[in-house]
């Protein structure tokens, strides 16, 4: 979880077949975003997420985005809750920008949100909860939770405003592509290392095989 990405609103990564991948992510950690702003993103559509591809963006890389985090903890104070919200919520806006509800042919759209083990499992949830504010119908998919408060509370909040969690995920892309037409991808994010074991090994396999656009939180979790 980026907290520069959380602050700035950005650290979206919207990527799927029918688009080129697109990070959606903030410049150099001091410098001026040089396209966020209404003229790329106020009609919403696949075609501002093209747009935004052609736009000159410095990625932060993995080295980076883990010292602006302790930066922002350790100088700056910020709880992991808080930089949680801020990123669930800035993603959650990012989508709405480029997917706005209007653009998608479901009413309300309907959106798989699959998450992780660790922090960037608690953004997919954070985000699921604003996304459903924002008119979407979200569903979460979170096969393995952390037995701690903070993401015993995220699940508690999403169960509350009914959205509703899948014991199990379609094993088909083909199923995915029919009954979402979004899908958000909170399974990994730049601070993983080490090898991808089950289940997440046979979602990003299903991954790898969806046509509805995916949009990841931080780096895309497939290939």
């Amino acid at each position: 979880m980026s907290g520069l990405r959380a602050l700035l609103g950005l650290g979206l990564l919207v990527a799927g077949s029918r688009l080129p991948r697109v990070r959606v992510q903030a410049g150099a950690c001091r410098a001026r975003p040089t396209w966020w702003g209404p003229q790329r993103l106020i009609s919403g559509g696949r075609g501002d997420v093209e747009g935004m591809a052609s736009s000159a963006v410095k990625y932060l890389s993995q080295e980076e985005a883990q010292a602006v985090d302790q930066e922002l903890f350790n100088e700056y104070q910020f709880s992991v809750d808080q930089l949680m919200e801020l990123a669930g919520l800035s993603c959650a806006t990012a989508i709405a920008k480029a997917y706005p509800p209007t653009s998608l042919s479901r009413s309300p759209p309907t959106v798989l949100v699959i998450c992780g083990p660790g922090n960037n499992g608690g953004d997919g949830l954070v985000c699921a909860r604003h996304l459903k504010l924002f008119g979407y119908q979200p569903t979460i998919y979170y096969p393995k939770r952390p037995n701690k408060p903070l993401f015993t509370a995220l699940v508690t909040q999403c169960q509350k405003m009914d959205i509703p969690f899948l014991d199990e995920m379609p094993s088909e892309p083909t199923l995915i592509d029919e009954l979402y037409e979004l899908v958000v991808d909170a399974i990994f994010g730049f601070s993983f290392k080490g090898e991808v074991r089950e289940p997440f090994r046979s979602i990003l396999s299903v991954l790898n095989g969806l046509t509805v656009p995916i949009a990841s939180i931080d780096i895309p979790s497939a290939n």
